[in-house]
């Protein structure tokens, strides 16, 4: 890890997606952005339905669609445990604009479903934005 970097760890329960060194790390944590530069103090978060966006020190900006868990920051380290993580580059446009279009489909009964609906429209949204083809 170079002197001036942190290390970045991006983490689902099948495995590793990501691991490289990074002068900066942003997320979306559930109340908002969260961005990360070396030396910053300790944090633990909740992560939310967004963006992870990580400037690595070799091979420039990479960006992944992450859809809750947690993030911990603890000396000069980034660990990003989430359910899921899709880089960027593996969405393609054809596919979120489907999953936007059954989304706002989802039928609302009550409270859990209407928040159901929101988070499946809020996760094709960020996938939408984040899609390059």
């Amino acid at each position: 890890m170079a002197a001036e970097s942190i290390q970045c760890s991006v983490i689902t329960p099948e495995a590793q997606v990501f691991d490289a060194a990074a002068s900066s790390v942003v997320f979306a944590a559930h109340d908002g952005l969260v961005g990360v530069l070396k030396d910053r103090a300790p944090l633990v978060c909740e992560l939310g339905i967004g963006v992870l966006r990580v400037d690595t020190v070799d091979s420039g900006p990479h960006e992944f669609f992450i859809d809750g868990g947690f993030a911990q920051v603890l000396e000069n380290r980034v660990d990003v445990l989430t359910e899921r993580a899709i880089a960027a580059e593996d969405l393609l446009r054809a596919d979120a604009e489907k999953e936007r279009e059954a989304a706002s489909r989802m039928p609302i009964k009550d409270d859990a479903s209407f928040q159901a609906r929101q988070d499946a429209i809020a996760r094709a949204s960020v996938k939408l934005r984040l899609a390059r083809q």
